[in-house]
């Protein structure tokens, strides 16, 4: 670990608006729930673009056929748009953005009885609502960080083209479906969604919108990528924005310099035979103080050795030399390394994606811990529960080797992301399951708010 070690810091279905009259006063009313377009949870909208023109060329593709309406009036999948653009402000966005008085009055004069009138105004409703849902779908994936770190930059949320968008949603099976799921988002975010409209206590209201905002960074329906909650100590395997596999996991201690810390990066390689090389603190905490217990034969009898630097080319050096209770004081900083063994703390295999923090996932030889309810014991990287059979999902053969060599790299095909994050509440079935708040960064979070003079969910 570098000196960046210690700057870590309801169910319910939209409503159906089935009526004309209905549809229109949902368009220009107030949304119907008081959650606050705040700075903890507002997002800027997505940088402009010509949509207008990529619009009409998704419809000329299509010879004009409607997507969201018919005979001038919301279909299924237009009523069920409409009920997600009411309710922008669960999304931290403002509804008047997406529900315009053009919109309203489109749909009111699609049902003239001026049969021209009634056309050209059919055909300006289904646009707007197409431009409706283009911006408020682009608006959400610009999402701001939530705390999450970007190390692989192609990662960050980005708000994708107008004509990607409405491919996707003319592609589905269920139009309608495809829109009340929020397909684009990842698989979590509408249920999460649907959950903070629905419910009436403020308190999980306000842990939901949290948990909403980290929700919103996470990827959509995209091919493989891993996602480590630390909230819950698991990991789970996702292909085609599909739960495919899940594992316990260790996550890091609750002390400050041991949290493991949000951020998204990509999975590049695999080492085999593994060093672990003790970051200094640990060196002081868990190493030095044996050493002066027992004397150097503690390094011995665990494998350790002692290195001149941090340098690619360091050289062995005497333990005799070193002042281990300088070490266990925080005075002196050394570099201790675990060869690999049976007994090595990495155990077979680690799985590395560049951060500054030195957090990466790894085997363990200690499976006891993974049996404890609140896996909160590692010094801020990531032990799996079954590390053989995640690699084997990761690179689709199992990792060997007949070879003793350290440090043994094997390169994956193609990098698959990774995102840690921190879902103190998510969907399990058709409910939310929640986690406690092991690392107190709700509590940071929500007392930042309420300081500001501001009460989420208010």
């Amino acid at each position: 670990m570098t000196s960046k070690r210690n700057m870590r810091t309801g169910f319910v279905p939209v409503r159906n608006l089935s009526r004309l009259s209905g549809v229109v006063a949902a368009l220009l009313a107030t949304a119907p729930f008081g959650l606050a377009s705040t700075p903890a949870f507002a997002a800027q909208p997505a940088q402009a673009q010509p949509a207008d023109a990529s619009i009409n060329e998704f419809y000329a593709a299509r010879a004009g056929a409607p997507v969201w309406t018919e005979s001038g009036r919301p279909n299924a999948a237009g009523q069920a748009l409409l009920g997600l653009l009411a309710s922008a402000q669960a999304d931290g966005l403002n509804p008047a953005r997406y529900r315009s008085p053009a919109l309203a009055g489109a749909l009111q004069a699609a049902q003239s009885p001026k049969r021209k009138v009634a056309a050209r105004a059919a055909r300006d409703a289904e646009l707007l609502l197409s431009r409706a849902y283009v911006d408020y779908a682009r608006d959400l994936r610009a999402a701001p960080a939530a705390g999450m770190e970007f190390f692989d930059p192609s990662l960050r949320p980005v708000a994708p083209p107008a004509r990607t968008l409405l491919s996707m949603a003319a592609a589905a099976p269920s139009l309608p479906t495809f829109i009340r799921e929020m397909r684009w988002m990842n698989p979590a975010y509408a249920q999460l969604r649907q959950a903070l409209i629905a419910n009436a206590d403020p308190d999980k209201r306000e842990m939901l919108q949290l948990n909403l905002a980290r929700a919103r960074v996470l990827p959509g329906r995209t091919d493989r990528f891993v996602v480590v909650n630390a909230a819950a100590q698991r990991l789970d395997m996702f292909d085609g924005g599909k739960l495919v596999d899940s594992m316990r996991v260790v996550v890091g201690k609750q002390k400050d310099n041991s949290r493991t810390p949000m951020l998204a990066s990509s999975i590049r390689l695999a080492n085999l035979n593994p060093y672990w090389n003790v970051p200094p603190d640990l060196a002081a905490e868990r190493i030095a103080p044996f050493v002066v217990k027992s004397g150097a034969k503690y390094l011995k009898q665990h494998h350790y050795e002692v290195l001149s630097d941090w340098s690619p080319d360091a050289s062995p050096v005497d333990p005799a030399t070193i002042d281990w209770q300088g070490v266990a004081d925080g005075k002196v900083e050394v570099r201790v390394r675990q060869l690999p063994f049976r007994g090595n703390s990495l155990g077979k295999v680690k799985f590395n994606f560049p951060n500054p923090y030195g957090v990466y996932l790894h085997d363990t030889p200690d499976k006891q811990l993974l049996t404890e309810d609140t896996r909160l014991f590692s010094g801020g990287c990531i032990r799996l529960e079954d590390a053989a059979r995640f690699g084997e999902w990761l690179f689709g053969h199992e990792l060997t080797t007949a070879s003793s060599d350290p440090e043994l790299p094997v390169p994956l095909d193609r990098p698959v992301p990774v995102y840690v994050t921190y879902m103190t509440a998510e969907p399990t079935g058709s409910t939310i399951t929640y986690f406690n708040d092991v690392y107190g960064w709700d509590a940071e979070r929500l007392a930042q708010i309420h300081g500001g003079g501001v009460r989420a969910g208010n």
